[in-house]
């Protein structure tokens, strides 16, 4: 079972930034749109960010639009989301997961899969 990994996240201040990394190993993975998602205590999975497996088209969550950047570099094996401008409604932990297709068709955590353990980001007020 292919799975992701999540780093980059951590403490960080209001209005400070952060890096989120998500790779693997499978090899096929640039042929995959990916997406990141958040988990907030006691809330569900929500989207946060996703893009196509060429890496020109990305979709954000209105709630971080303008503030995060996702991206990808097909040759790492690796997608990001650049996180600035953060706020404390920001803390959750932070999911990337991996679609079936090319191209996002779905903002909905169902849509994607190969979770991994998450990277846990806190913004501190």
């Amino acid at each position: 079972q292919v799975q992701l990994v999540e780093s980059g996240g951590g403490l960080v201040q209001a209005g400070g930034s952060l890096r989120l990394s998500c790779t693997t190993s499978e090899r096929t993975f640039n042929s995959y749109a990916v997406g990141w998602f958040r988990q907030a205590p006691g809330k569900d999975r929500e989207f946060v960010a996703a893009i196509n497996a060429r890496g020109g088209i990305a979709q954000y969550a209105d709630s971080v639009q303008g503030r995060f950047t996702i991206s990808r570099d097909n040759a790492k094996n690796a997608v990001y989301l650049q996180m600035n401008s953060l706020k404390s409604k920001d803390t959750a932990v932070y999911y990337c997961g991996r679609s079936r297709y090319a191209n996002v068709y779905t903002t909905s955590d169902d849509g994607f899969g190969s979770w991994g353990q998450g990277t846990q980001v806190t913004v501190s007020s």
